[in-house]
């Protein structure tokens, strides 16, 4: 296995390009829990095969578990991936933390300007753990990549437990279940057989682009979620002062409702020109503004809210924190959310 790849490659099969960044898949115990310790190529030499499926170099960007990836990591991850485009290669994978890997798949399919697959995968069980998920999903992952299907089509993907997700879909819905990465309205794109992959969707990118955007540490986007009670003092304060949120999503309840006193808040917000984007905190279905009232989602899109279609709040952050630092105004921004519908 070529770890540098500088090397002279094998043109007979697809060039696959591993960037590893940590996570449980690279994970070990130690004295304070589980960390990541291992590099890429350990992760990699624990696939005795791959290379029957494609020609693989690695290549270490982070190590960190999935809960502590930032936007700078992130940022990282996407220069590699174009670097490794520019350089030739047909598909790439990336190993990351389960926690996150998800939105780091989102925001890769976001911002990419790259006309290659991009597999995310990880494992729920630690490198060092009795029957570690992290050889057979890092093995679908490269088989996804170098896939002449996914290759033709592009876009980003998570490869796990033997299906292949699309980054627009895919959602971690159990903390520690193998199965934990599923696409609650759609399904997956692929899986796995014993005869090589099964497709049962399109494959290709899903996500509303901002081609070349970069997380910007300077931008601040809230998450506020409603619950029975919920008031909108912690939020008001975020309204304040020099540090003040420049966008807001709202996991509400049901529809992307929210309380009175949360709902008038929003309101304030929405008043002041920050935007903020309606989301459900439910696993499944659309926000939609059916309830009136104050808090309601009907009020709150009369007063100049955006619906975040079905996206889990924490995809919506991402999109409207890459467009504000993109330089994107309201009415852009809700161009972006409105391609999601």
């Amino acid at each position: 296995m070529d770890q540098s790849g500088a090397a002279e490659r094998n043109v007979s099969r697809p060039e696959v390009h591993v960037l590893s960044t940590g996570g449980t898949i690279a994970s070990t115990a130690g004295e304070d829990g589980k960390t990541p310790s291992e590099s890429g190529s350990a992760v990699l030499e624990a696939v005795p095969d791959i290379e029957a499926l494609a020609s693989v170099t690695v290549e270490d960007i982070c190590q960190v578990s999935g809960f502590q990836m930032d936007g700078p990591n992130a940022n990282a991850v996407a220069d590699a991936v174009e670097r490794a485009a520019r350089s030739g290669a047909d598909g790439v994978v990336v190993t990351h933390g389960t926690d996150t890997m998800a939105e780091t798949a989102y925001f890769l399919e976001t911002v990419l300007e790259a006309e290659l697959p991009v597999v995310c995968t990880g494992s729920q069980r630690s490198f060092d753990q009795l029957g570690t998920d992290g050889p057979t999903n890092l093995r679908l992952a490269v088989r996804a990549a170098a896939d002449e299907r996914f290759r033709d089509a592009g876009g980003v993907y998570v490869a796990f437990n033997e299906t292949v997700h699309a980054a627009r879909d895919v959602v971690k819905h159990h903390t520690s279940k193998l199965e934990t990465f599923q696409s609650p309205n759609l399904g997956p794109v692929a899986v796995e057989t014993p005869t090589g992959l099964r497709f049962s969707g399109s494959p290709g990118p899903r996500v509303p682009p901002i081609p070349g955007a970069r997380f910007d540490p300077d931008v601040q986007v809230a998450i506020v979620t409603n619950a029975l009670g919920a008031d909108g003092g912690v939020l008001e304060a975020a309204l304040e002062g020099p540090d003040a949120v420049d966008g807001i999503v709202l996991a509400g309840t049901g529809l992307g409702n929210a309380t009175a006193s949360l709902g008038g808040v929003l309101e304030q917000a929405l008043e002041g020109d920050i935007p903020v984007v309606l989301t459900s905190r439910c696993y499944a279905g659309s926000s939609a503004g059916v309830y009136g009232g104050s808090g309601g989602a009907t009020t709150l899109l009369e007063t100049g809210a955006i619906l975040g279609s079905d996206l889990p709040a924490w995809k919506a952050r991402l999109t409207l924190w890459l467009a504000l630092g993109a330089g994107k105004d309201r009415t852009a921004i809700r161009a972006l959310f409105d391609e999601l519908e």
